[in-house]
């Protein structure tokens, strides 16, 4: 290979490599990611087609995630056993392998072709491992001129390190926000039972702040602050049921008006609550500078605090047995009587947005 094409592909895998790898913290897209990378592939081996097949939950095949080509679709169907083919063997035996003519290869059975349509000239397979352990494999398909070489296996083997990370970076956060919604449903539950008349508040608070939260046009990372904090504004009350847990958090006595504070407090710490936390300890402050804890005053208040403030008045005549138009109707002179004092008034208009579009109450 001429000095100058080996030096133009270096910089090419180069570039590939460090796109791939940039993407790998920019998105939680895993078929993006393994799109991206199987391209890569197939342009840096100079390949007709790829596939990226990972270890079933049960570790005995092989599932196809990514194939190209017309006919791809009809692989993600189907179900490799391990040991059989060559990504079958592959996966088994933990190393790569490199055919330059797949028809001499007793290894190779055509099934996959039949079921697709694509001819099989030759392939280069590589296991994709993390810290040792197999994830799944990596395969080109038909060099377009020349054979597959060590050089290519190299290449592939790099892109099979980032698609094994990619891989494993999908299941580690698939499985946090697994325990983490699980472990939400717990809390609001601990909420719920906590005082009488809090059935239901929580999902109807999450709500009702994402709604005007929509209508406000805030992005995706505030819409899910409102939510979780519309479910645990509330969660200071299992403190107050526990002598040492509120000494732990400095509270001397347990009030309404500690509420906020103690919720703040008891999900301080928790990364995946820190927008939401703000907002749960300042919902009681008033646009006028009155409220508290820090008689915050207009925009120093946090927009998702003050969403949250004129949520949990709501929910207060709701708890007064309003139920309803006749708990729409009140609800909406409740926000238009405080506008600019109690309640921001483009909340407010946000507001009453949201009860017009949901015939006049929530």
């Amino acid at each position: 290979m001429p000095k100058e094409k080996a030096a133009e592909m270096d910089v090419d895998l180069a570039l590939d490599l460090f796109s791939i790898a940039g993407s790998l913290n920019s998105t939680l897209d895993l078929d993006f990611l393994l799109q991206k990378i199987g391209a890569a592939a197939e342009r840096l081996t100079d390949s007709e087609a790829s596939a990226i097949m990972l270890l079933s939950d049960d570790k005995r095949g092989l599932i196809f995630r990514i194939a190209s080509g017309e006919k791809a679709r009809v692989l993600k169907t189907m179900t490799l056993p391990l040991g059989q083919g060559v990504a079958g063997w592959v996966a088994q035996n933990l190393k790569p392998e490199v055919v330059n003519d797949a028809a001499k290869d007793p290894r190779f059975t055509g099934k996959f072709d039949q079921a697709s349509g694509f001819v099989t000239r030759s392939l280069l397979c590589v296991p994709m491992l993390f810290r040792g352990e197999l994830v799944g494999v990596v395969e080109v398909l038909n060099k377009r001129k020349g054979s597959y070489t060590d050089a290519h296996l190299g290449l592939l083997s790099s892109l099979s390190s980032l698609a094994s990370v990619a891989v494993t970076n999908a299941k580690i956060m698939a499985e946090q926000k697994n325990f983490f919604s699980h472990v939400l449903e717990l809390l609001t539950a601990a909420v719920e039972t906590s005082r009488p008349g809090l059935e239901g508040q929580p999902m109807r608070a999450a709500r009702l702040a994402c709604s005007i939260g929509r209508a406000l046009q805030v992005d995706d990372y505030q819409y899910r602050m409102l939510y979780y904090a519309g479910m645990l504004h509330k969660i200071g009350y299992i403190a107050y049921r526990n002598p040492r847990l509120l000494a732990d958090l400095g509270v001397l006595s347990p009030s309404e008006e500690a509420l906020p504070a103690c919720s703040a407090r008891l999900l301080e710490g928790i990364r995946m609550l820190d927008g939401a936390v703000p907002m749960i300890r300042h919902h009681k402050e008033r646009w006028d500078g009155s409220g508290y804890p820090g008689k915050l005053r207009g925009e120093a208040i946090p927009q998702g605090a003050r969403v949250l403030g004129l949520v949990a008045k709501m929910e207060e005549l709701r708890a007064a047995g309003l139920r309803g138009l006749e708990l729409g109707s009140r609800a909406l002179k409740e926000a238009r009587d405080g506008a600019g004092t109690r309640y921001d008034p483009v909340v407010v208009d946000a507001f009453e947005i949201v009860l017009e579009s949901q015939g006049g109450t929530w």
